[in-house]
Protein backbone atom coordinates (compact mmCIF):
# COMPACT_ATOMS: atom_id res chain seq x y z
CA UNK A 1 0.00 0.00 0.00
CA UNK A 2 0.89 3.11 -1.14
CA UNK A 3 0.60 6.63 0.64
CA UNK A 4 0.78 10.22 0.76
CA UNK A 5 1.93 11.32 4.12
CA UNK A 6 5.38 12.39 3.43
CA UNK A 7 3.43 14.67 0.58
CA UNK A 8 0.65 15.99 2.81
CA UNK A 9 3.31 16.49 6.17
CA UNK A 10 5.59 18.52 3.91
CA UNK A 11 3.04 20.86 2.47
CA UNK A 12 2.01 21.38 5.65
CA UNK A 13 5.10 22.38 7.13
CA UNK A 14 4.85 19.50 9.67
CA UNK A 15 8.03 17.90 10.62
CA UNK A 16 8.29 13.65 11.08
CA UNK A 17 8.46 14.71 15.04
CA UNK A 18 5.42 16.42 15.30
CA UNK A 19 3.42 13.99 13.35
CA UNK A 20 4.47 11.00 15.40
CA UNK A 21 4.19 12.88 19.05
CA UNK A 22 0.71 13.44 17.84
CA UNK A 23 0.09 9.85 16.81
CA UNK A 24 1.79 8.55 19.87
CA UNK A 25 4.53 6.57 17.54
CA UNK A 26 7.95 7.03 17.15
CA UNK A 27 9.29 9.62 14.40
CA UNK A 28 10.73 5.74 12.56
CA UNK A 29 7.44 4.54 12.73
CA UNK A 30 6.29 7.59 10.88
CA UNK A 31 9.41 7.31 8.48
CA UNK A 32 8.60 3.42 7.95
CA UNK A 33 5.08 4.66 6.95
CA UNK A 34 6.55 7.30 4.62
CA UNK A 35 9.06 4.37 2.43
CA UNK A 36 6.63 2.07 2.35
CA UNK A 37 8.63 -0.32 4.99
CA UNK A 38 5.19 -0.20 7.07
CA UNK A 39 1.94 -0.69 6.73
CA UNK A 40 -0.50 0.91 9.34
CA UNK A 41 -3.04 -0.51 11.53
CA UNK A 42 -6.41 0.77 10.68
CA UNK A 43 -6.51 2.62 13.66
CA UNK A 44 -3.36 4.57 12.88
CA UNK A 45 -4.13 5.18 9.54
CA UNK A 46 -7.62 6.98 10.74
CA UNK A 47 -5.79 8.84 12.95
CA UNK A 48 -3.19 9.89 10.45
CA UNK A 49 -6.58 10.90 7.77
CA UNK A 50 -8.20 12.57 10.77
CA UNK A 51 -4.96 14.79 11.93
CA UNK A 52 -4.81 15.83 8.13
CA UNK A 53 -8.51 16.28 7.72
CA UNK A 54 -8.80 13.79 4.87
CA UNK A 55 -10.30 10.42 4.62
CA UNK A 56 -8.26 7.41 4.94
CA UNK A 57 -8.68 6.92 0.72
CA UNK A 58 -7.20 10.75 0.28
CA UNK A 59 -3.81 9.23 2.45
CA UNK A 60 -3.27 6.07 1.37
CA UNK A 61 -3.68 4.29 -1.94
CA UNK A 62 -4.51 0.30 -2.43
CA UNK A 63 -3.19 -1.16 -5.08
CA UNK A 64 -4.44 -4.70 -5.87
CA UNK A 65 -1.38 -6.98 -6.68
Amino acid sequence: MKNRIEEIRNERGIRQEELARQMGVSRQTISSLENGRYNPSILLAWKIAKFFGMTIEDVFIFEEE
